[in-house]
Formats: C-alpha cells, sequence, structure tokens
C-alpha cells in the first residue's frame, strides 16, 4: 500500500510527473525490501510483501526494480527501518493519518512536521485522531472477475464486512484480524487482486467547501512528497465540482 492516497491521480496529473513517478517507486520499494526483511523473501508465504508487490505492479514498477529490492532485505548493509505513525489536523479541522518508515526518527518528525504546519496544518500527539478511524483490511479486483452480486456472496462466504462495486473495480473491505483468510478465499475464488493490504479508513467523511478542499489537498501533497512518508489517510471528501475542476 505504499504511497497511498485517495487523491493521488489528482495529485499526479498536476505536474512533475517524471519525479512523482520516481520517488513513489522509490517508495514502493522500500517498502517491498521492509516486508521482505520482516518476513521470509517470498511473497507465498509473505502476505505484506505479497501485497507491497501487487502495489509496485499497479504503479508499473519495472520487475527489475522488484527483485532488487528484495534481494536486498538479506543484504548485510541493509538499511534498518522504522515504522512511525503520526497524527494531525488540516484546514476545518479534517484528520490525517500518516505512516512514514525511516532510519532516522528525528529527521521524519521534523520533515513531518514541517509539511503540516507550512500548509496550515498541525501535527498531533499519536492517539489525537486515530480514533477516528478503523485498521480494516482491503482486497480489491478488477470489475471483469465477477458482478456485484456475485462479489457480494463470496465476501460475506469469506467473513468480510463489506463490498464497494463500480466501473472501476470491487473493493471488499474486512476487520484486520480476518484479513489473511479474507484475502484468502477471495484470491483463489477471483485470481491475484490488484490491491490488498491494511489501510486506515475513516469511520466518516466531514464535507469541505471547494477553498479548504484545495488546501487540504496542498497538504497532502506536501506531506507524500517527504522521502520517508509512505501512507496519507484523511477523513475529508471533495465536492463533486471541485473533484472536476481538478481533473479536468
Amino acid at each position: 500500500m505504499a504511497g497511498h492516497s485517495q487523491f493521488k491521480n489528482i495529485m499526479h496529473r498536476k505536474g512533475r510527473v517524471d519525479a512523482v513517478r520516481s520517488k513513489l517507486f522509490g517508495k514502493l520499494a522500500r517498502e517491498i525490501t521492509v516486508a521482505a526483511r520482516l518476513g521470509v523473501p517470498d511473497p507465498a508465504m509473505n502476505a505484506r510483501l505479497r501485497a507491497a508487490i501487487l502495489a509496485a505492479r499497479a504503479e508499473n514498477v519495472p520487475k527489475d526494480n522488484i527483485e532488487r529490492a528484495i534481494k536486498k532485505a538479506s543484504g548485510a548493509d541493509s538499511e534498518t527501518y522504522e515504522e512511525i505513525r503520526y497524527e494531525g489536523y488540516g484546514p476545518g479541522g479534517a484528520a490525517l493519518i500518516v505512516e512514514a518508515q525511516t532510519d532516522n526518527r528525528n529527521r521524519t518528525a521534523s520533515d513531518v512536521r514541517s509539511a503540516f504546519t507550512k500548509s496550515g496544518g498541525s501535527l498531533a500527539e499519536t492517539g489525537a485522531v486515530a480514533f477516528l478511524f478503523d485498521r480494516v483490511g482491503v482486497v480489491a479486483f478488477p470489475a471483469p472477475v465477477a458482478d456485484a452480486d456475485t462479489m457480494l456472496e463470496a465476501a460475506i462466504e469469506a467473513g468480510a464486512d463489506d463490498v464497494r462495486s463500480g466501473a472501476d473495480g470491487h473493493e471488499v473491505t474486512c476487520a484486520q484480524d480476518s484479513f489473511s483468510e479474507v484475502a484468502k478465499a477471495l484470491e483463489t475464488r477471483f485470481g491475484e487482486p490488484t490491491r490488498t493490504g491494511l489501510v486506515w479508513k475513516a469511520q466518516a467523511t466531514i464535507d469541505v467547501d471547494d477553498e479548504t478542499g484545495e488546501k487540504l489537498l496542498r497538504l497532502v501533497e506536501v506531506i507524500e512528497d517527504q522521502d520517508d512518508v509512505q501512507n496519507v489517510y484523511v477523513n475529508f471528501a471533495l465536492s463533486e465540482a471541485l473533484m472536476a475542476k481538478l481533473e479536468a
């Protein structure tokens, strides 16, 4: 799930495509290395590694890059990364959760704090906004693998909690504790998913006006631009008018 953001596609269209892509490749490779180091370097036996590889494939990371990232985990000189969660607020009172992987906690904390501050947000204590989110598993499939009713039936049988089906595909969510079982059951039936992993899902979203929405998008973009930041999760929703404007 490295590089995750609900607004990733919008921000990538806004420019700096090559630079953004290079940075994203680096973050995806780091997650692969960390996942391989924490478990076994075999995606069939390591759910987190498999999720990281799927995320890399979804962004068209070359196969050689993926293989190098896995091999790097077994190297004696491989960096040791610490995983840290930051929480904060943005304009309009929106809540954000930031996941980072770092080999220098002080540097990353300073960079994330600065990113919040310069974009009208504020970093908060751990736990300040996490209660507004649920930690859940997500398994996504392309639309053609099944119709909505079939996917819903399969998800219920597998023990999932919710399914969203549309033209862009199917997104199945489940409790964190049952993630591995649900993912395995659905993959056995429908084949390899397009995305899988654990995420922070907002229990409810707040609506923001277009001016605040643009400020929040800028905040997310600045935070994601930090080298050590892997994922950003938010609890705000942009208006359809603003989404259409930004995607134009």
